[in-house]
């Protein structure tokens, strides 16, 4: 494995819980959530400029969207969001959902195509799962019976998605067929035998299909090869490091979000930029992600 360098802090957002990092090409921003204080954010790196939209409920993620709009994952379905106004609509709730999950991570196929996972909000229950939402209809496929679900991820053809079980340290991936669905789930790779005392968090592929992933309690990101083999670790000064994003006008810059949940105060003292945005430069690009679908 080789250490790639350390990210350096581009924003100091203080997030408790930043997640789900993703390029807005349209806009040149990023967008990502902070799940526990119920905010939705844009950072556009070339003026700095930060802006801060609440909401009624934890949210998971926000994907740019047809239309020039965010659909946005909260925990009571899937949300509308019309960045110009702050205004958003609830489109669809989750069906079977139980009353103490939340929606957690999310991401977009080729075809627009939004799949996402569930969640227990306590951390305890085995009771998340992941979803695709497609032409008004919201069907579970893929792994059950997880705690804490992260991605998925898509491949850079779409023909393959990577799930991961945050509590199991490990990453799965199945088959995405033509038609949507999803094939049988194998495990892509065991986290554990990298990083025994981290956690695989948020997924993403880059354009060679390799797999970042974050690594909560593990002061970084990870780079995994196609086949699952440790090639990268780029470091940064906090513990609990979230998702990756590709951005920049050649999606060669990587952003990645933070959390301060779950330090004490002494943790808190000795990483004062947990929560933050860090960014670092990649040689191999990310992928433009297709707008995910618009419901009617």
């Amino acid at each position: 494995m080789d250490v790639a360098g350390t990210g350096m802090r581009v924003l100091a957002a203080g997030c408790e819980l930043g997640e789900g990092p993703v390029w807005d090409a349209a806009r040149q921003c990023l967008w990502f959530v902070d799940i526990k204080r119920r905010s939705i954010h844009s950072f556009e790196p070339s003026s700095d400029l930060h802006e801060v939209f609440g909401v009624h409920e934890q949210v998971g993620w926000v994907l740019p969207a047809q239309g020039g709009k965010l659909l946005a994952g909260l925990r009571d379905g899937l949300h509308l969001f019309d960045p110009a106004t702050g205004k958003r609509h609830a489109v669809a709730p989750v069906p079977g959902e139980p009353a103490g999950n939340r929606l957690n991570d999310a991401c977009v196929d080729p075809q627009g195509r939004v799949w996402f996972g569930s969640m227990d909000d306590d951390e305890i229950a085995p009771s998340g799962r992941f979803y695709r939402a497609h032409r008004n209809a919201i069907d579970a496929h893929g792994p059950d019976g997880i705690c804490i679900t992260n991605g998925p991820a898509v491949s850079p053809g779409g023909e393959r998605l990577y799930f991961t079980d945050t509590l199991g340290q490990a990453i799965y991936t199945a088959p995405l067929r033509a038609d949507g669905s999803v094939g049988p789930a194998e495990l892509f790779v065991s986290t554990a035998r990298d990083f025994p005392e981290a956690w695989a968090d948020g997924p993403v592929c880059d354009a060679q299909g390799c797999v970042w992933t974050g690594l909560w309690n593990g002061w970084g990101v990870a780079r995994y090869s196609p086949a699952g083999e440790l090639l990268e670790k780029v470091e940064l000064p906090v513990a609990n490091v979230t998702k990756l994003a590709f951005g920049g006008p050649d999606l060669k810059r990587a952003y990645v979000t933070t959390a301060r949940k779950g330090l004490d105060a002494a943790a808190l003292a000795a990483q004062p930029m947990a929560g933050d945005v860090f960014s670092f430069d990649v040689e191999v690009p990310g992928v433009a992600a297709a707008l995910a679908e618009v419901w009617a």
